[in-house]
């Protein structure tokens, strides 16, 4: 029988195990209008977003262009302003409780990288400015020791110490993206959003990209929300994986279990996309009716149920929670409401 999980309303108990556990996070944005600009609705960019990560892991986030992959990831390291409810612990303390102190304290722990390399560097700065920066300014290691930190940092993300005085203009988009980890990686975090850093470049740098993410996963003890469209790429690199739908986390659990077993609609349809390298295998394309619908207006019940193929009258009334369906493996669908 499947295991129901129903939002409580009691403080978040910590996992050790974890470093990171969110629940029910909902981050939404006013929609303004009229003569005097009132509020007249919302974009429900985030509306109810529940998992834990365990430290040393990485965790594919994937879903559809405009599902709210971008903003949970924003959200959750406070880039986003406030949100809108939910809970986000990191390290055992609750993100939005703390000081402007306490806040930027912990900014050295939890990074991102963004998706565009250049437009996210600075092009007045050169690059060994543009990864040293932070560390000066929160004095990561003492004054003598600093340039060849930055070499260090530098060499370690593929860069040579000579390009400290180039600017991002004279790199290519690969070497680009190795500024921006090496910039992350500079504060000595535990924590990095990476926010779709491949999906920009050529297929062979983006292989060159994510294995040099996984070896400084494994020298530095790092964890990583892995944000992308690609599932291929997530595959590969993450332990665990969540399957978003207009602001939902409809799926979620290890990887093998994800991806041997999909239980979701949403899920088995995304999967059914994968090509196959074989021209002799029989795709079994799950194809996906009507167009997604507003984030401002979204369907009542399940928000999935305008393009389900198992659509019943009580998935259009009622929205579903999330069930454990199997150990570790969790799924927001009635079908499995037994």
């Amino acid at each position: 029988m499947a295991n129901k999980q129903e939002i409580s309303k009691e403080p978040l108990q910590w996992d050790s195990k974890n470093i990171l556990m969110v629940r029910d996070l909902k981050k939404y944005f006013p929609i303004r209008g009229g003569m005097m600009n009132r509020v007249v609705g919302q974009v429900k960019a985030v509306d109810g977003v529940t998992f834990g990560l365990e430290r040393g892991t990485t965790m594919g986030l994937v879903g559809e262009s405009g599902c709210g992959k971008t903003t949970t990831g924003r959200t959750i390291l406070r880039l986003a302003g406030d949100k809108t409810g939910g809970d986000v612990l990191f390290e055992g303390k609750e993100v939005y409780d703390l000081s402007h102190e306490e806040m930027r304290h912990m900014r050295t722990k939890m990074q991102i990288i963004f998706q565009d390399p250049f437009s996210s560097l600075s092009p007045r700065l050169p690059v060994g400015e543009i990864i040293g920066e932070a560390v000066r300014e929160h004095g990561i290691v003492p004054k003598a020791e600093y340039e060849d930190y930055i070499d260090k940092i530098m060499d370690e993300c593929g860069l040579q110490p000579f390009h400290k005085d180039r600017y991002p203009h004279e790199f290519s988009g690969g070497q680009r993206q190795r500024i921006c980890i090496a910039r992350a990686l500079a504060l000595n975090p535990q924590f990095i959003v990476c926010d779709e850093p491949v999906s920009a470049l050529d297929v062979s740098i983006q292989a060159q990209i994510i294995n040099l993410l996984g070896e400084l996963q494994d020298e530095y003890k790092l964890t990583y929300l892995f944000i992308s469209h690609d599932l291929s790429v997530v595959e590969h690199i993450s332990d665990t994986v969540g399957v978003m739908y207009l602001g939902n986390l409809v799926e979620y659990g290890k990887k093998e279990d994800i991806f041997r077993h999909p239980l979701h609609p949403y899920t088995e349809a995304l999967f059914s996309a994968i090509p196959v390298p074989d021209p002799d295998a029989k795709m079994n394309r799950i194809v996906l009716e009507g167009s997604i619908p507003s984030p401002a207006n979204p369907p009542s019940g399940c928000k999935f149920h305008t393009r389900c193929r198992h659509c019943t009258k009580r998935c259009m009334e009622e929205a579903p929670v999330q069930r454990e369906v199997e150990p570790g493996h969790f799924v927001v669908c009635h079908l499995y409401d037994k």
